[in-house]
Parts: C-alpha cells; sequence; structure tokens
C-alpha cells in the first residue's frame, strides 16, 4: 500500500474501514462505510480472489464511495458501504465463513446493511441473516425482495432509452445494435429485456456456456474478449466487473454510448474526458445501475414489487435531467452526476 490508509480515507471521504479476520475459517474482509449521513450504509458483499491487498481494498473503497452517490442521486434515505471478502466463491466459501464473517456485521450495530454482490446470492444472505438483522435481500418467500438483478437490468433498460432519445431522437430499441461485456445474472437480464424489445445482441463473456446461452436465448452474436470493444454498435454496456473504460479500451470503441450495469466502469475519472473527445454519450454507472439499490430499499420499507419496478422505472427521468445538467452547464455526464449527488449529502449534512 503505496498511500496511508488515513490519507485514502481523507481523500475518498470514508468515515470508517473495518479489516475482519477469522483465525478458524480463514476469513479475510474489508468493510468500507463511507457517508452515512442520509441513513444507514447499505452496500452488497463482493468475494472475488483479489490478486493483492491493495486491489481488494481499492475496491472496496471506490465501491463504497459509489453506494453513497447512488442513494444520494436516487433520493434515498441510506449511506453509502460496501464490503469484500478476499478469496474465490467456488471453493473459499463455507457456511463457517459467512457465519465469521455476518459477526462482523452484527458487530457494527446496523452502520451497515449488507446485501448480494458479485460472488455472494440469495442462499449466502440467507445464512448471514442467521447471524444478524442486518441484511436484506433475502427471499421473497421470506418477505425479502429476492435476487436484485432483474430490477437492477430493468434500470438499465430504462436508462438507454434515455440514451437513445438523446442520440437518436427516439427511444425505440427495433434494429439497434448492443455490445454487453459480461453475461452475469444482469447482464442476461438486461439481454433478455433487448431481446424482447427487438435489439440486436452481442455478447462477452469469461464462460463459453453463459455465451451460448445467450445466443442460444436471444439470438445474440458471441464475442471472444476484447473484441467486444471493437463492435460496431449503437451501445457499448459493460456489466460485469468495473474498470474497463480507459485510455487503453476507448480508443477501440465504435460506438456513440456507454451504458450498463457495472460498477466503477471509468479506470480512471479522467477517462471521461476520452469518450467526450470521441463523442460518446456516458450514462454515469451509479445512476443507471441503482435499481437494485432501490428494490433492496422497498424490502427495507415492506415490499412490493410493482412499486419496486415504479421506482426502478424513475432512472429514466433522473437521468434525463443529468443530461440536461450538463448541457446546461458545460459539464461531463459524470461531473454534472456527482453535483447532483454531493448537492444532497451537503444539504443533509448541514
Amino acid at each position: 500500500m503505496t498511500t496511508p490508509l488515513f490519507e485514502m480515507m481523507k481523500t475518498g471521504g470514508h468515515e470508517q474501514i473495518l479489516f475482519c479476520s477469522d483465525r478458524e475459517t480463514s476469513l479475510k474482509a474489508i468493510i468500507a462505510i463511507h457517508n452515512t449521513s442520509l441513513g444507514p450504509a447499505l452496500g452488497g458483499c463482493r468475494m472475488w480472489p483479489y490478486k493483492t491487498f491493495d486491489a481488494a481494498l481499492n475496491d472496496v473503497m471506490r465501491l463504497s464511495r459509489a453506494m453513497s452517490y447512488k442513494a444520494a442521486v436516487s433520493n434515498l434515505p441510506l449511506g453509502g458501504g460496501k464490503s469484500v471478502i478476499w478469496g474465490d466463491p467456488e471453493t473459499d466459501k463455507t457456511a463457517a465463513l459467512l457465519k465469521a464473517f455476518a459477526k462482523h456485521i452484527d458487530h457494527l450495530g446496523g452502520r451497515y446493511i449488507v446485501a448480494e454482490d458479485v460472488g455472494i446470492g440469495v442462499p449466502d444472505i440467507e445464512a448471514i441473516r442467521k447471524v444478524t438483522s442486518h441484511v436484506s435481500g433475502f427471499p421473497i418467500s421470506d418477505g425479502g425482495s429476492g435476487d436484485p438483478s432483474p430490477l437492477t437490468a430493468y434500470g438499465v433498460f430504462c436508462s438507454m432509452r434515455a440514451c437513445l432519445e438523446a442520440v437518436f431522437g427516439n427511444a425505440s430499441f427495433e434494429g439497434k445494435r448492443i455490445a454487453i461485456q459480461g453475461m452475469g445474472k444482469v447482464g442476461t437480464a438486461l439481454a433478455k429485456l433487448l431481446h424482447e424489445a427487438d435489439a440486436k445482441l452481442y455478447v462477452s463473456d469469461m464462460d463459453p456456456e453463459k455465451m451460448a446461452y445467450a445466443t442460444r436465448e436471444f439470438g445474440a452474436d458471441p464475442i471472444h474478449g476484447h473484441e467486444i470493444y471493437r463492435v460496431d454498435c449503437d451501445i457499448f454496456s459493460p456489466c460485469a466487473l468495473g474498470g474497463t473504460i480507459n485510455e487503453r479500451t476507448i480508443p477501440s470503441l465504435s460506438c456513440p454510448i456507454v451504458a450498463g450495469a457495472a460498477n466503477n466502469q471509468l479506470e480512471k475519472p479522467e477517462d471521461i474526458r476520452l469518450l467526450e473527445e470521441r463523442k460518446i454519450l456516458y450514462a454515469p454507472d451509479y445512476v443507471i445501475n441503482a435499481g437494485g439499490l432501490i428494490n433492496i430499499y422497498e424490502e427495507l420499507k415492506g415490499y412490493d414489487k410493482d412499486r419496486a419496478y415504479k421506482r426502478v422505472g424513475a432512472i429514466y427521468g433522473r437521468l434525463k435531467e443529468v443530461f440536461a445538467l450538463a448541457q446546461a452547464e458545460g459539464v461531463s455526464t459524470a461531473a454534472a452526476a456527482d453535483r447532483i449527488a454531493e448537492a444532497r449529502l451537503r444539504v443533509k449534512s448541514a
């Protein structure tokens, strides 16, 4: 770690970083609480085999900050937090490890509410729930909201309509070419919506079975590896891990719109300038992928699926506000989204 931790926290605006360990289960986890001025920090737990400690720490800090902004721009009474478990979910995840992790969540007394993310699913949330009540996203059969992926996908789908209107003058997907990078639960749910709206799909994923499924079910063209960046399309949709939009990939893009479900799509904040130079419209990720968070918030109120979908659908109008502010003030769409979120955070803090 080349930068002192407290300096990183000050720069990012983080309130608390908790390092979690358990000798018996070999648990290695980090919980990052970014901002609780609007309410308790809510965010998913990601289990991933990070190559280094720095990679895990940087990821959880960036993700937790994005959750604060996501909640603020979505007008939710929630703060931003995130957690990561350093390990391979296929080989390292055990009931005992999840129980040990849940004890750390419980000790925070509700400052952080955990939900699912990459590598952590609804069954894992159920296991964590046996130890702590500070959890969300449990099964619908138990009064929860279940898997948030379909709602996240729906929010991105609605946002894409706003992008199409801004660039092409209408919101129709008919004949539009969409390249989806990452066919996880959100990417697959998004592909289904786009296929039903008569879009032409190109998909890429490290798992050939997921690409085969998309080809079979949605008529998608499978694209391997980095070739997805070179696809001539109308919308490039990053739906895997973050940092894929950067100085190395942007020159390869052949699209007028970037709109996807992944968190922290820009590797560096200044990468937005590279998109602008190429006249590519960027839909800020934490604005358009807020469907899962909104869905979980609805669970905290007493879940109603129709109400959740209606609230997620409002992301369309929220993104149009971002576009309007960016144009009116001559700033990037990323800067416009930040201004909206930061204004709410400041007002509440004051």
